[in-house]
């Protein structure tokens, strides 16, 4: 077996073997194949494709190269989710204790934000003292204690993956529906959840931006859940316009714990009790009822658990940032678009976000918005409010706002889109 057959394969748009495949990630993870020639690899699997089976033994392949997770000895039943990415979503962070508090455990294990994206590691980092990285021990004892952990995943999770995901994210490969799909369901399924819910975005601020291809990336993990034993279901929600009135670290954390207390944005609120319930009814929880722990705080208590075992003070000040900017409608009527991707880029401009993955973030930085698509505005509302303990950025992110909403005359129609668009299974 030699790297270059492989890559003469693909590229000429021939059907990788199982041996071919099993060989190259196995020969990639141990350094034996070099960056060059995964990189050739990835772009003819991103032009010419892979066929079901293909993606079923890659993902196998990647799952195999590291270790496996077992959480058979909880005395909960196991659910997870898992979301593509988007603006403003800050849903794993109430998600997670409020399933908890139905009953079910969560072993969330997350990842950092970069480019326009937020990552949930970064959110939770805002909490002071929290920290992202656990051993097994640890989160197994937090489990079965609290019921739900948040946490990095580590090193011997489909280490073949960690490595492929940054070499694609540096070769314009990230965009290909067998390499995604394959990433993300390799670690869900060495994870051993007994259950997994995807959240998988579609519009302007998320990876898939149309409909189609965002339904074809959920066919694509549902199946590959089915061919590895992991009951698997997916909701297409839309990520046209940012999640809730914030985007930035400290800012979603706000959010969120607002929408443990019984409040928060109704989208917020609707797109978490949705995967909720997904997420209890594959536990086998068909009973709990998500929107009864909100309201009777059972589910801030789980939070307020859940920070606290990963060395969190629930009860700290969350930080804030030293400048802030104001930017106000220019006209008066109804705003009828307000754009995912020029929100995300923006909070990212004002340092919420990273360029590379050694990058710093702050903290306070981001996006707070004062009104949403539907909302009637007069000239000179402020319609959102700028972040950030660097007032250089300013500029920049003024520059990714520029045509990012629209306001109407007053009267205009406005019909706001569903949060869920298809459900998956």
């Amino acid at each position: 077996m030699d790297v270059i057959s492989v890559i003469r394969t693909k590229r000429d748009r021939g059907r990788l073997t199982d041996e071919q495949i099993d060989w190259v990630v196995g020969a990639y993870t141990r350094g034996d194949v070099a960056d060059e020639q995964m990189s050739a690899l990835a772009m003819a699997i991103f032009l010419n494709g892979m066929d079901r089976a293909e993606i079923a033994r890659w993902t196998a392949a990647m799952i195999d190269s590291g270790e496996r997770m077992d959480f058979s000895t909880l005395s909960r039943p196991t659910a997870d989710k898992h979301s593509t990415g988007g603006v403003g979503d800050k849903i794993t962070l109430p998600l997670a204790p409020l399933v908890a508090a139905c009953g079910a455990a969560v072993p969330q294990l997350s990842g950092r934000g970069l480019g326009h994206t937020g990552g949930t590691l970064d959110k939770l980092e805002a909490v002071p003292g929290w920290r992202a990285d656990l051993d097994n021990a640890q989160m197994m004892r937090t489990l079965e204690d609290v019921g739900a952990v948040v946490c990095a995943p580590g090193s011997g999770l489909a280490p073949a993956d960690k490595k492929l995901y940054a070499l694609r994210d540096v070769t314009a490969t990230v965009e290909c529906i067998p390499l995604i799909a394959s990433s993300i369901m390799s670690k869900k399924i060495a994870e051993g959840t007994g259950s997994l819910v995807l959240d998988v975005k579609v519009g302007s601020g998320a990876f898939m931006k149309d409909i189609g291809a965002a339904r074809e990336l959920a066919r694509t993990m549902v199946g590959l859940g089915a061919d590895h034993g992991l009951p698997t279901v997916a909701l297409l929600t839309d990520m046209d316009t940012p999640l809730g009135l914030t985007a930035g670290n400290a800012l979603e954390v706000r959010e969120s714990v607002e929408v443990l207390a019984g409040g928060g944005p109704a989208d917020v609120v609707e797109l978490t009790l949705a995967l909720a319930r997904e997420m209890l009814d594959a536990a086998g929880l068909k009973d709990a009822d998500p929107a009864e722990a909100l309201a009777d705080g059972s589910a801030m208590d789980a939070w307020r658990r859940m920070i606290a075992a990963q060395g969190g003070d629930p009860a700290a000040a969350l930080p804030t940032a030293r400048e802030t900017h104001v930017v106000t409608a220019r006209a008066s009527g109804v705003l009828t678009r307000l754009d995912a991707l020029g929100v995300g880029l923006a909070a990212w401009r004002l340092g919420a976000g990273r360029a590379r993955k050694e990058d710093p973030v702050q903290a306070a930085a981001g996006v707070e918005l004062h009104a949403k698509p539907g909302d009637s505005v007069f000239a000179g509302q402020a319609l959102m409010t700028l972040h950030t303990d660097t007032p250089e950025r300013f500029g920049y992110a003024l520059e990714a706002l520029d045509g990012a909403y629209d306001v109407a005359p007053a009267g205009t129609p406005f019909t706001a889109p569903s949060i869920v668009r298809e459900r998956i299974a």
